[in-house]
């Protein structure tokens, strides 16, 4: 089955989701990759409740209570006993027509090795007297139906945590790459403090003051006098343009790192004016660009 392909049904049916494969082969990072992305995700819910979880969600779009989610659920050799049920699970619920694709994740033996052994956790089909390997030779003989019925096989014997993240955002993020990261454009005061959220910080003192132009003194960035003061002026229009061009470049790699949400503070001596005018049109900027970008301004209560 094609990674992408979309059920006919998928306005009914919620978006379903099974993470499994190898312990240790990444499904932790996979999951958070999804909740990342929205998803609601469960982790090592029995493999009996996956119906359930399904025909609750059903009912409640059918019945208009509530939207179809979209669902992560990771389910593995930790489900013991119930794992066996797995394989059949899968075949019913594609037979029922729900929207179910299953990501499998594996490693080589000896990655996965070298991994358990790094984290010092128990192997979770290790029993007393049981080693690493030996574990993970039996989960691999668990594991082979499913992987058998698997849409996605990732083998992440040589990906680091963030090629796995960029992999699967590249596979299941509806959204285009940019709305996926959440930017907050605020403008402060460097008197009452510098930012310490701030991923970036660019400090416009050196822009001309309206602070020392009297009928401007008492007004903000957020009035127009202030705003035309502040970004008509040549060094403002020859700085908006070198820092966009920098946005236009530190952007993309924040999205191409998995990175979900950032803020950019812009400051000036007092969080009034220059400093509040460039954050709105940063802002404004970051929007256009196709980012999911808020406006804020810490200090502007503090007049």
């Amino acid at each position: 089955m094609d990674a992408v392909q979309k059920n006919k049904d998928d306005e009914i049916y919620p978006e379903l989701v099974l993470i499994t494969g190898m312990s240790g082969a990444g499904r932790t990072e996979a999951m958070h990759v999804f909740e990342d992305l929205g998803y609601f995700c469960v982790d090592n819910l029995p493999t009996r409740l996956i119906p359930s979880l399904v025909d609750l969600q059903t009912r409640d779009k059918e019945e208009g209570i509530a939207e179809a989610k979209k669902n992560a659920i990771v389910c593995d050799s930790r489900n013991g006993k119930y794992f066996a049920a797995l394989a059949d699970e899968i075949r019913a619920i594609r037979d029922a027509g729900s929207n179910l694709r299953v990501v499998f994740l594996d490693a080589n033996d000896e990655k996965l090795v070298a991994r358990y052994k790094a984290s010092r956790r128990r192997h979770p089909l290790c029993d007393e007297g049981t080693t690493i390997a030996e574990g993970i030779q039996k989960e691999r003989a668990m594991m082979l139906p499913i992987k058998d019925l698997a849409d996605i096989v990732i083998d992440t014997s040589d990906l680091l945590p963030q090629n796995l993240r960029q992999h699967l955002r590249s596979l299941f993020e509806s959204e285009t790459s940019s709305r996926g990261l959440s930017v907050t454009v605020y403008s402060f005061g460097f008197k009452h403090g510098a930012p310490v959220d701030a991923d970036l910080v660019m400090d416009v003192r050196f822009l001309p003051n309206p602070y020392y132009v009297p009928e401007l003194k008492p007004l903000t960035g957020l009035d127009s006098e202030v705003r035309d003061y502040v970004m008509l002026r040549d060094e403002t229009i020859e700085f908006e343009k070198k820092w966009h061009d920098l946005l236009d470049v530190v952007m993309p790699g924040y999205v191409k790192e998995g990175k979900q949400q950032l803020a950019i503070g812009i400051g000036c001596t007092g969080g009034q004016h220059r400093s509040v005018a460039i954050a709105e049109s940063t802002g404004s900027y970051l929007k256009n660009k196709g980012y999911r970008a808020s406006i804020a301004h810490r200090d502007l209560e503090k007049r």
